[in-house]
This record gives structure tokens, sequence and C-alpha cells, in this order.
């Protein structure tokens, strides 16, 4: 066992503050994690909000916090109160359902619309207005930080805000599949599915990530033809639409569309002043029309750098007697941020991967090993763990679902090529920095 210093665990925190802040909220001081185990850091909680609200939407990023304060590959793991531990306790899915932990910030009032998200805006009220009636399934799909979690959230508020009564439930994909495995685990399959599938609403973000497990799909498929022949609202997201998802069965790409498949795309400038101008108000912040410019124009990605831009703007007010103007958003942006890199999707790795080494992708995420297709394999996966967010679950699960022994294999394997390969340190680099630009 490993001590785990007051210090470290602030520092973890901190760096979530940066790097997420609409993720932290005011009762994250309190939390008081245990002894470091086995590269595990246990982390008590003392309700069930919680422990929901830590497990469902915090745990990659305090994760990944962890590794880069650290340097070490750790994980946190979040400890449900003891109350709910208990044997004779419901089992984590079934605390899901009673227990609807939504963000208050993420309901339709809050989102800011423009050409770039009107349709799926729209498309998500009307669901949400008249559930499973029309638009079902809803399928929202585009890059990280434009606002489907905002949106999924939003028709969630919606449905419970006209039906109170409305069983809702909203999750991850990797939640789905952890309560699954949960319910095999303990001979509780049909317990599972009775809570999955007498919803009136089902909700779950990230679901190309059921590509990477062959019976939390085959469960899944089931489930959704459930609730789709009753009626109940389904709405989905993911960062591609079905049929770009890679190993995604047929009969599942089929039902997606069945509905309405709408996409997302990076605000324009209009839109991202709204956003700042949004985000400034629910902080009770007067922010100048030229520095609500100069922000826009300056983080054109998404809603989330936004704000994380506007974060550092305001904090470094703070030591202007909270003075806010155009020098010190420069200073703000230009001084105290690190230069604003492109996101990197796995979908980038895969195509400059292939084109490197000249094959197919369908190979890459195939079983074959030969040295041919496993190098290159092995390639996207560093690049996956270097450039990209994604655990190492989520890396194997887009390579025909392989497991994270694999992905870690491969990712120390290239470690120590590169290391005494000049010729492909390089490559490397090349690579890194085309996926960079």
């Amino acid at each position: 066992m490993a001590s785990l210093s007051q210090r470290t665990w602030s520092d973890i925190l901190t760096h979530v503050r940066n790097e997420q802040p609409e993720l932290v909220r005011s009762w994250f001081h309190t939390m008081q994690p245990l002894d470091m185990q086995q590269g595990v850091i246990q982390v008590p909680t003392t309700t069930t909000e919680q422990y929901l609200y830590l497990s469902r939407h915090c745990q990659p990023a305090i994760n990944q916090a962890a590794q880069a304060v650290t340097g070490r590959l750790i994980t946190v793991h979040f400890l449900a109160p003891a109350a709910a531990s208990a044997t004779e306790q419901p089992l984590t899915f079934e605390a899901e359902t009673d227990h609807l932990v939504l963000n208050e910030d993420y309901t339709f009032d809050q989102f800011v619309t423009g050409p770039s998200n009107r349709l799926a805006h729209a498309a998500s009220l009307a669901a949400a207005e008249n559930p499973g009636r029309v638009y079902n399934p809803l399928f929202i799909h585009g890059d990280v930080g434009l606002g489907k979690t905002h949106l999924l959230q939003a028709a969630c508020h919606k449905v419970r805000d006209r039906n109170p009564d409305a069983k809702i439930l909203y999750i991850s994909c990797e939640t789905f599949m952890n309560h699954f495995v949960e319910a095999i685990e303990r001979g509780a399959v049909h317990q599972f599915r009775y809570r999955y599938r007498h919803v009136d609403a089902l909700a779950i973000d990230d679901i190309h990530f059921l590509a990477a497990r062959e019976r939390s799909r085959e469960e899944f498929f089931h489930t959704f033809n459930t609730l789709f022949q009753s009626h109940k609202q389904i709405i989905l997201s993911a960062d591609e639409s079905p049929r770009d998802i890679p190993s995604l069965e047929d009969r599942l790409v089929s039902r997606f569309n069945w509905g309405l498949v709408t996409r997302i795309d990076a605000p324009d400038l209009e839109t991202r002043m709204a956003i700042i101008r949004k985000k400034a108000k629910l902080r009770c912040a007067v922010v100048p029309e030229d520095v609500v410019g100069y922000i826009a124009t300056t983080v054109d990605s998404n809603a989330r750098e936004l704000e994380g831009a506007l974060t550092h703007v305001l904090a470094l007010s703070q030591q202007y007697e909270g003075t806010i103007d155009l020098a010190i958003a420069k200073e703000a942006l230009e001084t105290d941020s690190p230069p604003r890199a492109k996101q990197v999707r796995i979908s980038d790795i895969l195509e400059i991967v292939t084109k490197w080494y000249n094959v197919r992708l369908a190979d890459l995420q195939g079983k074959r090993r030969n040295r041919s297709l496993a190098f290159p394999r092995q390639i996207c996966m560093y690049l996956a763990r270097e450039l990209t967010s994604l655990s190492l679950e989520e890396v194997g699960g887009h390579f025909g679902g392989r497991d994270h022994t694999t992905v870690l294999h491969a990712v120390r394997t290239i470690q120590d090529q590169r290391e005494r390969n000049d010729e492909l340190a390089a490559a490397l680099r090349q690579m890194t920095e085309a996926l960079r630009k």
C-alpha cells in the first residue's frame, strides 16, 4: 500500500478544475481519499447522488488528472456510501433508476442554438415534449464538446418536468456495459433487464463504445427492441454517425437510423459569442463585448474550450480586483494558457496510419496477427494513448474489442522500439505533428 499525500490529491482536483471546470462541484473539497493500493486510489462518497455523479460523469477526467499529476498509470475508484454497499441494498443499476443525476445547468434554456446545432436542438425538444412518438430513436453525433451531453440531459429534464412520475434513465455507454457485467456476475440478469426495459425514456451517451462488447451489443439490441415497440423514447449520442462506427453490426446501424440521425458541428463566431455571454451570465460576471469577441475569435473549437477560456480570464481578473478588459483576456489566453492543440480523434489516427503503412482499416480492426498488420495496429494503439483521453479498454474497443492488457502491451512495445529505432521515432513524430495540425 502506498501513501497518497493530501497535496497530491489537491493537485489532482486542481488539474480537473483547470482542464474541465464544468465538472467541478462545490462539495469536491470534502472528498478524502484512502491510501493508494495496487495503482488504485479509493475515494469514499457520502451520498448516492455524489457516487452516481462521480462514477458517471467524472471518472475519465479524474483518472486522466491522477495520471498527469503522478506520472503513473493509476486509476481512481469511487466507493458507494456504506448504506448502499451493504449486500441487502439494491445493485448499482437499481440505484441509477431511482436517483436520476443530471447537471442542473444542462437545460434547453441554457443551450445556445446556432446554424451548427439548430436541428439537433429542435429534435431533442420535440422528442422530450412527445416522448416515443416523434424522432424515436433520436441519434445525435459530433465531435467532443459540442453539446451532445447537454441535449441528452436537457431532454431528460424536460421529460421529468412534464411528467414527474416518468421513469427516466440517463447513463453513459460504459455504465450500461458495467451494469450488464455486474448483473451477470451476481446472477441478476433478469433484474437488470426489468430495470432497463421498463423505463419511459432511455438516454445513453457515447453509444459508439458498444461496438467493443459483443454480449453487451446483444443485450442492448433486445433492450432497444423492447423499448421501441413499447413507444418509449430512446436518445443516443456518439462521436460518429451510426454507419461510421467501427465494428457496429448492421442490425444496430439500421435501428439507429429508424428515427432521426442529426449532426452537431463546431459553432460559428456568432454562436461562440452567444455561448460566452451565456456562460458569463451563469457566473454572474459582466464581460465587455470586446473581450467576448476576442475569446470567441481565439478559441474556435467547441463550447467546452470556450468555457475553459472564460474560466482562465475570470481567474486572472481576480488578481486585478475583478477587472475584466481586453488586456487581461490577452494575458490569460496568450500567456497563462498552454497552446490549444487540435482535438485528435481515433478516426484521425486510423486514417493516417492506414495511409502510412498502406493497410486496410478493416484489417487493422480485424483478428489477423501477422507482422504486417500487428505493427501498424500497435502504432494506432500507442498514438491513441498518447494523443487522446481514451482509456486502455476504450482504445481496445476500436480494434475488435481487444482487452486492456493487449493495448498496454502494444503501448509498451512501441515505446521500447521508439527508443532504439531512430527511423520509427521520426515516423511517430511526423504522424503526431500531422495529427495535431
